[in-house]
């Protein structure tokens, strides 16, 4: 299936986009730009945190020294501006030494498994190592005028600041999790006693952040959770949209290999519970996972900086559109009141990103109970495959016409996109009773979190074959950039003006 000549893209053959880039242990040199750009962010974050925290510090000395001048028991005023200047320039000192000192304390590994207290312990040191070598600094220059209580309260600052946001993060993390949001689609391989009590670990701690779909055993046969057999293990991983495996049986030497062998092709974790084995995990990082060792053999790939600038652009995009255009989606929303009798919003359920469900929001364009009518209308479906649609269906309303001819119904997924649901630019969202009727090679178009508007949406919106609508989808997804995203939504912009949704 060629892609439309319309955004003037190669014929190329991707095959299933959900194998993605191998990261294995033996070629991390592959994911070291993810792994720098984690870094990166906490150190900026740890950075600007002490500067706020030097300059209140800065702004208090300055203020008690101020007020001492004005009642005539301290040093004229006009010298504490050059005061301050030696100050700030300690400062950054400081925020060189405290980043060194957290890096030698490990406060930047990747991946961590620490809890708040943990991280407040480290950063104490942090703290206090970086204390101790500006106070010795600053003995050693001969430098007097430089405020020890500046340096104190700065330290004390920073140790609040950075204790804070580190625990805030991890309570935010635990707290989304325990309600089941953004919790990681695990795979349990080994269904035996290690394996069932790893499983019931995770289902009595879900602020661990795994949800267990299943186990993979070619044994226990008797277990309903059992999704296939060992030589199952690649078609379950794409069914069940698996982020991380874990293997409970490491006696199995052999197999743990060839499982390790072929993972490397995934872009998916991989755990190994306890034991080693011929040298395959001798450098691998040990970490606890809830009560279990495990070893890592592989992790998931980080987002690529430009998918972080694609979240960033969805983020500002959606958040200023909803700002703006807030008047005209009032009066939608009113003139949808007095049309017809109902809600203004439809809420409709919609499969996400590796087949995660989420309400999809739009303005309401048929009659009231309108789902209640769709098998009866079943008969005049015009698409080919699961999807459905009418030309001219008569559940909608004479406003929803318009509102769908000119895209206007789906202005409120900006909201889904700010949640992060949707994207602005991506494949299009599947409904929950389409992707019933899904064969395994569909299951690719799920690899991306899905837009408002995508390549199917501006090329061939009107084409009844379904197999179109997923060829497109699973080459966006294999073909995807930024300058493509602005592509189509350049040529989404007069796909609106014409009116030619339907």
């Amino acid at each position: 299936m060629n892609a439309p000549a319309l955004l003037r893209v190669p014929n190329t053959d991707e095959g299933n986009p959900v194998v993605a880039t191998a990261v294995y242990p033996i070629r991390r040199r592959k994911q070291k730009h993810a792994v720098r750009l984690r870094v990166l962010t906490s150190v900026l974050a740890d950075a600007m945190l002490t500067c706020i925290g030097g300059l209140l510090a800065l702004k208090l000395e300055f203020s008690l020294k101020l007020w001492q001048s004005l009642m005539f028991i301290g040093e004229p005023a006009h010298h504490m501006g050059g005061l301050a200047e030696l100050n700030a320039v300690h400062l950054l000192l400081y925020v060189t030494l405290l980043l060194l000192a957290a890096h030698a304390q490990n406060l930047y590994r990747v991946s961590p498994v620490r809890n708040p207290m943990r991280d407040a312990v480290l950063v104490f040191r942090a703290v206090a190592i970086a204390g101790v070598l500006l106070t010795a600094f600053i003995y050693l220059s001969g430098v007097e005028t430089v405020s020890r209580f500046v340096v104190g309260l700065t330290a004390a600052f920073s140790f609040v600041a950075l204790t804070s946001w580190r625990a805030s993060s991890w309570y935010l993390r635990r707290r989304k999790a325990a309600r089941g949001v953004g919790l990681q689609h695990v795979l349990i391989v080994g269904a035996g006693k290690v394996g069932q009590l790893l499983a019931s670990h995770f289902d009595e701690n879900p602020s661990l952040g795994y949800k267990v779909k299943g186990f993979v055993d070619s044994n226990h046969h008797d277990d309903p959770r059992i999704l296939g057999r060992m030589e199952d293990l690649s078609q379950v991983i794409r069914q069940e949209f698996i982020d991380e495996i874990f293997i409970t049986i490491p006696s199995e030497r052999e197999v743990v290999k060839a499982i390790a062998q072929d993972m490397s092709q995934f872009n998916l974790g991989l755990k190994v519970v306890q034991e080693l084995y011929d040298g395959l995990a001798r450098f691998s990082p040990q970490e606890f996972v809830g009560d279990f060792p495990v070893r890592v053999l592989q992790r998931e790939q980080s987002p690529h900086p430009t998918r972080l600038l694609k979240r960033l652009i969805d983020i500002v995009g959606s958040a200023v559109g909803l700002v703006l255009l807030s008047p005209f989606l009032a009066l939608i929303g009113l003139a949808i009141k007095i049309a017809s009798p109902g809600p203004v919003f439809y809420r409709a359920s919609r499969v996400g990103k590796k087949g995660r469900r989420f309400v999809c929001y739009k303005f309401r364009t048929m009659v009231e109970r309108a789902d209640e009518q769709k098998q009866v209308l079943q008969h005049l479906n015009e698409r080919v495959g699961p999807l459905f649609k009418i030309s001219k269906d008569p559940r909608v309303t004479r406003l929803g016409a318009f509102l769908r001819r000119h895209s206007i119904d789906e202005l409120p997924q900006l909201w889904n996109v700010l949640k992060g649901e949707m994207s602005l630019v991506g494949p299009r969202p599947p409904e929950s009773d389409e992707l019933m009727e899904y064969k395994l090679e569909h299951l690719g178009r799920l690899d991306a979190t899905p837009g408002i508007t995508g390549l199917w949406q501006v090329s061939a919106r009107h084409d009844p074959c379904f197999e179109t609508a997923v060829a497109l989808d699973t080459w966006y997804i294999g073909n995807w950039s930024l300058f493509l995203d602005l592509q189509i939504m350049l040529k989404t912009i007069p796909v609106v003006v014409k009116g030619l949704g339907r």
